[in-house]
């Protein structure tokens, strides 16, 4: 016979998580292992971060990669995007400050592993978020971005394709050149080709 698997509880996921060696996402008492990122997926955040860093300098917004854990309270979901964004007074769980509770724009680069849960499931958590006002799906395989924008009904979804393209983040008042996103990274097409 089977044990049923032990629940654990948020304050136990973050001591736990605090000293641990490798990241994990918590929800609903179940901690998962998140795997590591692959060459294309580091430059792609990488290249976001510094874009955003860059035109961000000035202002009192601040840009974090993956190590800054993300707390979605409405679902209790603990979870480490990408590429956030935060702009003004920056809000904690506690006076740890490596949770974060308010940003303004989280940035996910899509994985085989992981797209369906970003696009779905997860997108639903963040929408949670009060302050969330930007939501990007970057492709690996193609110059290609999602951006989804709060709007008062809802949320409205515009691509940037191609190199060429750009997009505009109104919360934050940045561009992304899609250039910059995809600096060092070369699509398969372009090896079979």
């Amino acid at each position: 016979m089977a044990l049923p698997k032990q629940k654990i509880t948020p304050q136990a996921y973050l001591v736990a998580e605090r000293l641990a060696d490798t990241k994990h996402e918590y929800f609903n008492g179940d901690v998962y292992a998140m795997a590591g990122a692959s060459r294309s997926h580091t430059l792609i955040s990488m290249n976001v971060s510094a874009a955003l860093h860059a035109q961000l300098r000035q202002k009192t917004c601040a840009v974090y990669q993956s190590d800054m854990r993300v707390k979605v309270s409405t679902s209790g979901l603990y979870t480490y995007p990408d590429v956030i964004v935060t702009c003004g007074v920056e809000e904690f769980e506690d006076a740890r400050n490596d949770t974060l509770l308010n940003p303004v724009v989280i940035i996910e680069v899509l994985s085989p592993s992981t797209e369906s849960y970003d696009r779905g499931q997860k997108f639903q958590f963040y929408r949670g978020l009060p302050s969330l006002v930007d939501y990007l799906l970057i492709s690996q395989d193609s110059a290609r971005i999602e951006h989804f924008t709060r709007q008062a009904d809802g949320w409205l979804l515009t691509d940037a394709d191609g190199l060429e393209s750009e997009l505009r983040l109104g919360s934050v008042d940045c561009v992304l050149k899609l250039a910059d996103v995809y600096e060092k990274i070369t699509f398969e097409s372009e090896n079979n080709g």
